[in-house]
């Protein structure tokens, strides 16, 4: 099997009556904290969650080697394969954080996705606030959603708010969230309080109306 090909998936609450499939970010992969948070707080709740993870990544995991991110046709390929292994009609939902969410976004469409969800939406890269990356937005489901830090640097409130949203996409902020929706240690808050919220915004207000 080719490094493009190569797919690790983690499978949670194969009963759970909607599926995710969840996307990991540029920096971690399916077993980092955040990304297990969230599929067991989503798995909590009559979801299932499909984790996996690119080839960049599961190469490093084998092999102890840092290399970059695939290029986009590879990272949408993989989510492609890991979607195209169920063959069953449950409801399905592509979620991603950060990275992984613009795959979720321009996958939407070509995957018949109820929606797709993204956790700390990388608007533009690192230090480069002109580049915008809006055009991973547009898709024709009915309904998606951003759930955004009010301290992320890749799309802070000011910047959001100055952007031409898709009708179709909600922006929800999860108060003193950074990119990774982790507060400050002065805050007074944990991170799997704001996680949690998180959580909550898609259980409550996305998931039981199938995104609409």
């Amino acid at each position: 099997m080719s490094e493009s090909q190569r797919v690790a998936i983690q499978r949670d609450n194969a009963q759970g009556s909607v599926r995710v499939v969840f996307a990991h970010g540029a920096g971690a992969g399916l077993q980092s904290d955040f990304m297990q948070y969230f599929a067991l707080g989503l798995a909590l709740n009559d979801i299932e969650v499909v984790r996996f993870n690119f080839p960049y990544w599961q190469k490093f995991m084998d092999t102890g080697v840092r290399r970059p991110p695939n290029r986009m046709p590879e990272l949408e390929h993989c989510m492609r394969t890991v979607v195209g292994q169920f063959n069953d009609d449950k409801p399905l939902i592509l979620m991603g954080k950060s990275m992984g969410s613009r795959v979720a976004f321009r996958l939407a469409d070509e995957l018949n996705a109820k929606c797709a969800i993204a956790l700390g939406f990388p608007f533009h890269p690192v230090g480069k606030p002109d580049t915008l990356r809006l055009a991973d937005l547009a898709n024709n489901r009915t309904r998606n959603l951003i759930i955004q830090g009010t301290r992320d640097t890749l799309g802070k409130p000011d910047e959001v708010a100055s952007y031409k949203l898709p009708n179709n996409v909600a922006v929800k902020w999860i108060d003193g969230g950074d990119h990774s929706l982790e507060p400050t240690k002065r805050s007074g808050y944990t991170r799997e309080q704001l996680w949690q919220a998180a959580v909550n915004e898609i259980t409550n207000s996305v998931l039981p109306r199938g995104c609409e």
